[in-house]
């Protein structure tokens, strides 16, 4: 790098540590600004020409769940969370972000949040660990109106079935009501659904095909239509029979990120060249790569979904 793309770069990075600092001077003085931002935010389209979307998601620390591979508290530091997602947000071929109202009004108050897809996160009321994990409540966004009213492109709703879970039938019940309402504002319902059990006191998502499978087909008939419903769904083995489950447009979560990149990657772009597939929701993955290197890691994805953009 030249020695004016060095001064340019460092002045970036304390030019965005003093816009971090304000922010909770902004909130004490002007807690007003965050509604009226939203009103006067830049919006744009769902998806592009090619129909299809990288999301970046940023949700999980609203139900505690804190880390990323062996790092228990990797997402402890809300500015270095911020400062991570606005690297992931500034480069091409990234349509949006996917978090939680507190999450997405620090990137909204710093400008981050212009002509981009917003998907507001809804229920993170199942804490990570807790006896009461499946009885998923809507504690962040609660209804479609909500979203609607700030201006938002969708919400997303975590759905897990447990058979053996009474609380499951109440956050069924939430995310049809959810699926419903965004329909009538014309959003789109971002729905991941799945096919749990709890083992030694832990929930544990079943990822085998089939268990996968059973879990569309109860997503796809949540509410009073189908319409603005999306999917996000695992990669898993199997995934073409697993995808012939349902018609409805689906996005690819990252999860937490266990193997190489390589193989990441590489899982990703079989998995994308299905007709349904159309896009990533990743944050984990993309925000923490193991060579720190958000940039790259971020443009390796936007490449996979939307060709040669990065």
């Amino acid at each position: 790098m030249s020695d004016t793309g060095t001064r340019q770069a460092v002045e970036a990075i304390e030019r965005r540590a003093r816009q971090l600092d304000s922010l909770t001077d902004l909130r004490v003085r002007q807690p007003e600004r965050i509604s009226e931002a939203w009103q006067q935010r830049r919006r744009r389209e769902l998806v592009g020409a090619d129909g299809r979307l990288l999301i970046v998601a940023a949700d999980h620390p609203a139900r505690g769940a804190l880390g990323v591979r062996g790092d228990r508290m990797a997402m402890a530091s809300r500015p270095a969370l911020i400062d991570r997602l606005i690297t992931a947000l500034e480069r091409p071929g990234v349509d949006g972000v996917l978090a939680t109202p507190d999450v997405l009004e620090d990137l909204l108050l710093l400008g981050a949040l212009e002509g981009k897809v917003v998907i507001g996160s809804m229920n993170r009321g199942g804490l990570q660990g807790a006896a009461f994990e499946l009885d998923d409540r809507f504690t962040a966004y609660r209804s479609a109106g909500e979203i609607a009213a700030r201006r938002l492109d969708g919400g997303k709703m975590l759905t897990r079935i447990d058979l053996g879970d009474p609380g499951t039938v109440a956050t069924l019940e939430s995310s049809a009501a959810a699926v419903t309402g965004l329909a009538e504002h014309k959003l789109m319902a971002m729905v991941e659904p799945f096919w749990s059990t709890r083992k030694d006191g832990r929930v544990t998502n079943l990822l085998d095909p089939d268990s996968v499978i059973k879990s569309i087909h109860i997503a796809s008939g949540l509410g009073a239509t189908s319409a603005y419903t999306w999917l996000k769904l695992p990669v898993v083995d199997d995934l073409e029979r697993v995808m012939e489950a349902t018609t409805l447009p689906t996005l690819l979560l990252g999860g937490d990120p266990t193997v190489s990149p390589e193989e990441t990657y590489a899982s990703w772009g079989k998995a994308l060249s299905l007709p349904s597939v159309r896009g990533l929701v990743v944050g984990r993955a993309l925000l923490f790569p193991p060579d720190g290197n958000v940039s790259a890691a971020v443009d390796r994805a936007a490449v996979l979904v939307h060709g040669g953009v990065a």
